[in-house]
């Protein structure tokens, strides 16, 4: 009971408050000309940072130059152009599958007992 209430809390086409929510994160994505995986951090998960490394060099330098102009122009205090908003597409996937088959190596080595291709270290 409680998965299909939260499926329904979350998806957009059934609950009016997730759809809301869903616009209102797209707008803001698509005002710095950003994807939403583009938020994700590889340095707080290293299988996101993993991931990353195994995509195709083109699609990590897109990533990074969407980053870039970002902050570029958040340190403006601009937005994209209407007209380059309008081709953003901000909830197109590039790193779902791949962080998918990172995440069930990583669970396949744990299930197996072995160490992890890497560790944290904090120092």
């Amino acid at each position: 009971m409680a998965s299909s209430f939260l499926k329904w809390l979350t998806d957009p086409r059934r609950n009016w408050f997730a759809a809301q929510h869903y616009k209102a994160i797209s707008n803001r994505l698509k005002r710095y000309g950003l994807r939403y995986e583009d938020l994700y951090d590889p340095m707080y998960d290293l299988d996101i940072k993993e991931a990353l490394n195994r995509l195709p060099r083109e699609v990590v330098d897109a990533r990074n130059q969407r980053l870039k102009r970002a902050m570029d122009l958040s340190m403006k205090h601009e937005y994209l152009p209407e007209d380059l908003q309008a081709l953003q597409t901000p909830f197109r996937s590039y790193l779902k599958d791949m962080l998918a088959l990172v995440k069930k190596e990583s669970a396949e080595r744990e299930a197996l007992g072995a160490l992890p291709l890497y560790q944290r270290t904090i120092t």
